[in-house]
């Protein structure tokens, strides 16, 4: 990359030393080369307190949790910073012991892209940035002019992209130009900087919100004792379950809330723009925000509740894999979820082309005593959140 190509990354430093940022980068290869003009730069250990390069699929499942259905996409981008955010808050709050300052500094920013290889690409050629701070999530996208640039070119374009979009998020865009793009070419940016209520769900502050919650500060509105309680990750919300929770109503003849916790015991935590475009989906009925990942948690933010689940979810209740391995934790939570739960309304659901019956799943006697079970005859939806994320994609891939 020629010196001409970052105008001065000394400058950009220098700006977000003074806001006082502490960055971490994550790239997965392409857009790699704006952590070597940060890192090569006087003063940059005031700033950087790590940058990592995940190349290959691999590496990016290690950083993540587990496999990803699109590589170089928003999402990804989006869940890579906010890994690099929370590597930042831990680095930060280790070295001056206060959670509160560590999340206001901590700047997460990935890039991943589909560049020019050695072999023509079958797909586009295009550059994700995704930036976290506590305020807010942003992120750009190009699609290139495919076979217009060199590789190097290609490269110089993601990492003056990177940190536009870094300059940007910390209050300081005169600090990095933008690339300049070619005709066609276009930037689409998505930014959501969500209410205060929002931020301390976010940064562990506080343990449930209601979706539409814009409280600031003060005490925010808490689920009342005895709910019927609807929890899934909703990605995306389909009829199977809304054809469930009218269902449940029936069942338990109340009405049904919904729950979608941030933090999640198999995926990573969701950013501000997932937040907003899960919780737009529910007009019919209430829904909370927590950090309940396991049942437990959600036991504890939900009291004396009734928590409706597909064969899947209800599987797991008993699964030692989720309580650390050990059979006497799962056997303390079945216990507790039987004796603190009001119920558990369990649906069945297809796997692989077979309808899973949840009456059939072998659970403790306890658990089984506090369920009911759904039959077949009452509900039947062979369809999955998973396989419409499949259908999309390959829509938005053709």
């Amino acid at each position: 990359m020629s010196a001409s190509s970052l105008p001065d990354p000394a400058r950009l430093i220098d700006a977000l030393t003074a806001v006082g940022a502490r960055l971490g980068i994550v790239a997965t290869g392409g857009g790699s080369a704006a952590i070597s003009e940060l890192v090569s730069t006087p003063g940059a250990s005031q700033v950087v307190l790590e940058a990592a390069v995940p190349y290959a699929r691999p590496a990016v499942d290690d950083f993540l949790g587990g496999p990803q259905e699109s590589y170089c996409s928003s999402r990804v981008a989006r869940r890579l910073a906010v890994a690099a955010w929370q590597r930042v808050c831990r680095l930060e709050e280790a070295a001056a012991g206060d959670p509160g300052q560590a999340a206001a500094r901590a700047v997460g920013l990935a890039i991943t892209a589909g560049l020019r290889t050695s072999r023509p690409k079958r797909g586009s050629h295009r550059v994700i940035v995704a930036v976290q701070r506590r305020r807010g999530t942003r992120l750009a996208a190009v699609e290139l002019d495919k076979g217009g640039r060199t590789r190097a070119e290609e490269e110089a374009l993601a990492a003056r992209l990177a940190l536009a979009e870094l300059a940007a998020a910390c209050g300081v865009p005169e600090a990095a130009a933008e690339p300049s793009l070619r005709a066609g070419e276009r930037i689409r940016r998505e930014i959501c900087e969500p209410p205060e209520a929002w931020r301390e769900l976010f940064c562990g502050g506080r343990a449930v919100v209601a979706a539409g919650q814009q409280v600031s500060g003060g005490p925010a509105a808490l689920p009342a004792p005895g709910g019927l309680i609807f929890p899934g990750s909703f990605d995306p919300l389909h009829e199977g379950h809304l054809l469930m929770a009218r269902i449940a109503e029936e069942i338990a003849e109340r009405p049904l809330a919904y729950e979608i916790s941030v933090t999640n015991v198999d995926k990573p935590t969701l950013d501000y723009l997932e937040m907003e475009r899960r919780a737009a989906q529910f007009s019919d009925r209430p829904l909370w925000l927590t950090r309940a990942a396991t049942f437990l948690e959600k036991l504890a933010v939900f009291p004396k509740s009734t928590f409706v689940m597909g064969a899947d979810t209800y599987a797991r209740l008993p699964d030692p894999r989720y309580y650390g391995g050990s059979a006497a934790a799962a056997s303390r939570a079945v216990r507790a979820i039987a004796t603190k739960a009001r119920g558990l309304i369990v649906f069945g659901r297809e796997q692989e082309g077979v309808f899973q019956d949840a009456s059939s799943i072998e659970v403790p006697k306890a658990l089984r005593e506090s369920t009911y079970f759904v039959s077949q005859r009452e509900f039947r939806f062979d369809i999955s959140s998973t396989q419409l994320r499949r259908r999309a994609l390959a829509g938005s891939e053709a």
